[in-house]
């Protein structure tokens, strides 16, 4: 059994910070955000092979996650010689797969039970198993109805109020089998959702809807990013650091090194290497990232930073995402959720 994940988006939603780093390695707390799919995934004992559908910058998610040995599956990566939309990427991926394949987009944070998924998939003999998850704004997505069996009846693209019947969405998560993909056509764009689920309709061929109602998220936003960040801290997922660490609790790795005197407010999150000096505050849902430093007297807070940045002394740093290697300078205000690229330079007393 095969698992395929979607890695091949550019990220554009979430630039700056997807320029040198693509979306499915951006880090979540201490680890590239694949690997949380990846975890699910290994809940699977049939699953033998993780397949990693790749097009943008597939050397740096290569870099990240090697031949798999620290995840502890079987990685292989497959890159499109040209985006192919989610159909034609699955198909090209697929290539001599024969048995049921489990499907994930590369943007999914979820806590879905894949055994169920894959269970109720096989229970009703389906040619395709979609996930749904419920929403309280039906008006923001595309719904998806179902039967009262669970079958798939139709998809809605962002309905009209009057229109609305339900308030399940596309989780982003499949269990299909190969032998449905002679339909999608081979080198060309294709959707999955607009053409292929469509066909399973049209044929009245088994395919089924699983509703989960358990975490689930889109990270491909400054916003969602931020909110996954609140949600673990939260304790309302846990999954990596915090599968065993408590969330009320800073989080503070062995390998960092924090001055007498530091400041640390719960919830915050310090990974390896970095170096907090002595009168910095460290405020509530804070992360640094492995082998920033923080200086004296800097006070951060509701912050995201990311690995090898330098936050200068007595800088005020209250609500902003910043990307590698920035330094930003010496009495610096940022209090804004603005979102800073790698490598930006923030001279002394900038205001922003």
């Amino acid at each position: 059994m095969k698992a395929i994940l979607l890695a091949g988006g550019k990220g554009t939603r979430l630039r700056p910070l997807t320029l040198h780093t693509p979306k499915p390695v951006v880090p979540i707390f201490d680890r590239a955000f694949l690997h949380y799919q990846i975890d699910l995934l290994k809940q699977v004992p049939e699953i033998d092979e993780v397949i990693l559908s790749l097009n943008y910058q597939p050397r740096r998610i290569e870099e990240v996650f090697g031949d798999g040995t620290g995840t502890g599956v079987r990685l292989r990566y497959v890159v499109e010689p040209a985006p192919l939309g989610t159909g034609g990427a699955i198909r090209y991926a697929a290539q001599g797969a024969t048995g049921t394949i489990v499907v994930f987009n590369g943007d999914v944070m979820t806590s879905v039970d894949v055994n169920a998924v894959v269970r109720l998939h096989r229970q009703r003999q389906a040619k395709a198993t979609i996930v749904l998850t419920p929403v309280d704004n039906p008006t923001a997505y595309g719904l998806v109805e179902t039967e009262a069996d669970g079958r798939v009846r139709r998809f809605l693209e962002k309905p009209n109020p009057d229109e609305i019947t339900c308030n399940t969405i596309n989780a982003g998560i499949y269990v299909l089998e190969p032998d449905t993909f002679d339909r999608i056509p081979k080198d060309v764009s294709y959707s999955i959702e607009r053409a292929y689920f469509p066909s399973l309709i049209e044929r009245q061929e088994m395919f089924v809807a699983y509703v989960d109602r358990g975490y689930w998220i889109d990270i491909g936003t400054p916003e969602k990013y931020v909110q996954v960040h609140r949600d673990m801290f939260d304790g309302k997922f846990a999954g990596g650091v915090f599968a065993t660490a408590d969330p009320g609790k800073p989080v503070v790795s062995p390998d960092a090194r924090i001055e007498d005197g530091v400041e640390l407010h719960a919830p915050c999150f310090i990974d390896a290497g970095a170096h907090v000096k002595s009168g910095a505050r460290i405020g509530p849902y804070t992360v640094l990232g492995r082998s920033v430093i923080v200086e004296e007297s800097a006070n951060l807070e509701d912050t995201i930073v990311w690995p090898n940045t330098r936050i200068g002394q007595s800088a005020i740093v209250h609500g902003p995402i910043i990307g590698r290697n920035c330094h930003i300078g010496r009495n610096a205000v940022m209090k804004s959720a603005s979102v800073i690229g790698d490598k930006t330079l923030l001279t002394d007393y900038t205001t922003l």
